[in-house]
């Protein structure tokens, strides 16, 4: 393969073909299903996905079937099935997923720029589905580019793009049932969902966080009453539930109490927390928009990331019941409701987690105050499987060869549903997940944007691990 040559097809592929489409990408207002319960008669996933398909039916890959597939009250999803290159059959399936869906504009973007408009400025793409993630079905469909034109090789090539990541993939487990037959064995995972912590270097997500979610309401009256009659007399439903929340965290230190959400770190993945501190220090906190003054919860940069990837944590996301200030009267309100969102290890088993939660909130309550649990929900993590000798030596080829340097690991405190499935339907299955999603990306968040550089180098790796899969 001419390597000279597969960087610079990549880079022209950016440059010219990728960067105006992936800009048209993001004026679809493609808003996830839990955002637009009506996307069906809006037409914005569909337009989302027509818009990309049309883009990969133009590349004109040899023997490559491209296919909307759609079940019955279920999101589409796009699906581009690629033949191994000769010789490369027996490999199996490489799966390239990615997803179309995007988050809510929401409001506070900077001078210039907002959700639906691409403006190109100081290297990045800004509009929301940029980075996270419209960038990932042109970067998969232009690795495989790449390699035809320059005699490089690859295995079966799936690219899916479901449009349901934004609201936890609920399609996604009918889809792969659906599809199994058809994906065949697969044996290496590539997901372009994914982060990093600088841009300096490739970095591989190791191991996603799971999580329980519930709503929790304390009441105690009916109606509210004068504050000057019942205070004092009946407890105040804020102060029954303060209790109820010193059950399951201390307020002192953030430790989650709860001992069902607690795993033991596996001693590997601490060697690569320690290795990544050392390798990209200040990374991460790298892009949070702290108050002056303000600091972090622990002084040793090990112990954060511990704390937020291998560690259960507590955030309060939504309240109800607590009036404005400037709507607030002299009223013993009759109940409080707080979202509990919490984020569990990777390993941790999240319907023990949720068990264990609805006990400490339920049993014994103060005062016999009413407690109710709503719009509960559990997911597990996920942790990648040991890399096999082939894929450690090819992301160590591809880093050195594209970035200068060594790759490096990280845990992401979010989740992608669609790791933890695939793991399950495929265990064999080698996985890479990485993606263009670093500091300032502002994934969900006003200036979301795109490294551009950053990406057309992650197109550029991807490949080469394409074609050591193809010799694997």
């Amino acid at each position: 393969m001419d390597r000279t040559a597969l960087t610079s097809t990549v880079r022209a592929l950016w440059d010219d073909e990728i960067l105006p489409s992936l800009s048209d990408f993001v004026r679809i207002p493609a808003l996830s299903p839990s955002f637009d319960p009506d996307w069906a008669t809006t037409g914005q996933l569909d337009a989302a996905v027509d818009h990309v398909r049309a883009w990969i039916t133009g590349r004109g890959l040899t023997g490559a079937q491209i296919e909307v597939v759609r079940l019955p009250e279920r999101t589409p999803l796009l699906l581009v099935d690629v033949p191994a290159t000769p010789g490369a059959e027996g490999v199996g399936t490489a799966l390239l997923y990615g997803h179309l869906d995007k988050q809510p504009p929401v409001g506070g973007w900077s001078e210039g720029l907002d959700a639906w408009t691409p403006v190109i400025r100081d290297g990045r793409l800004y509009g929301r589905g940029a980075a996270d993630d419209g960038y990932a079905g042109y970067a998969a469909t232009a690795a495989i580019e790449a390699l035809h034109a320059h005699g490089g090789a690859h295995g079966r090539c799936v690219v899916l793009l479901e449009t349901g990541e934004e609201s936890g993939s609920p399609d996604l487990p009918a889809y792969l049932e659906h599809l199994a037959d058809r994906l065949g064995r697969v044996s290496l995972v590539v997901c372009l969902d994914s982060g990093a912590a600088d841009y300096d270097r490739m970095w591989l997500t190791t191991s996603l966080r799971g999580l329980v979610q519930a709503t929790v309401t304390v009441t105690v009256l009916d109606y509210g009453q004068h504050s000057g009659l019942a205070s004092g007399v009946v407890p105040s439903s804020f102060r029954v539930l303060r209790q109820l929340l010193d059950r399951i965290e201390d307020s002192g230190t953030g430790q989650v109490k709860l001992t069902d959400m607690h795993v033991e770190v596996p001693a590997h993945r601490l060697a690569e927390i320690r290795q990544t501190v050392d390798t990209a220090p200040g990374a991460v906190s790298a892009g949070i928009p702290l108050v002056d003054g303000l600091s972090l919860v622990d002084p040793d940069e090990v112990e954060l990331v511990l704390n937020s990837t291998w560690r259960p944590t507590l955030s309060v996301i939504g309240a109800e019941g607590l009036p404005t200030p400037a709507e607030a009267g002299n009223v013993l309100r009759p109940f409080t409701r707080l979202c509990l969102s919490f984020r569990l290890p990777p390993t941790a088993d999240s319907a023990a987690g949720l068990t264990a939660l609805q006990e400490a909130l339920t049993k014994e309550v103060p005062y016999g105050a009413q407690v109710e649990l709503s719009r509960v929900e559990n997911a597990d993590g996920w942790n990648a499987p040991e890399l096999a000798p082939w894929l450690s030596q090819a992301l160590d080829t591809a880093s050195q060869e594209v970035f200068g340097g060594p790759w490096r690991t990280l845990g992401l405190g979010g989740s992608i549903p669609f790791m933890g499935l695939l793991n399950q339907a495929y265990p064999e299955a080698q996985f890479v997940v990485t993606g263009a999603l670093g500091p300032g990306s502002n994934a969900h968040v006003p200036d979301e944007s795109l490294v551009l550089d950053y990406a057309t180098k992650i197109t550029e790796a991807i490949a080469l691990v394409l074609d050591a899969h193809a010799g694997s």
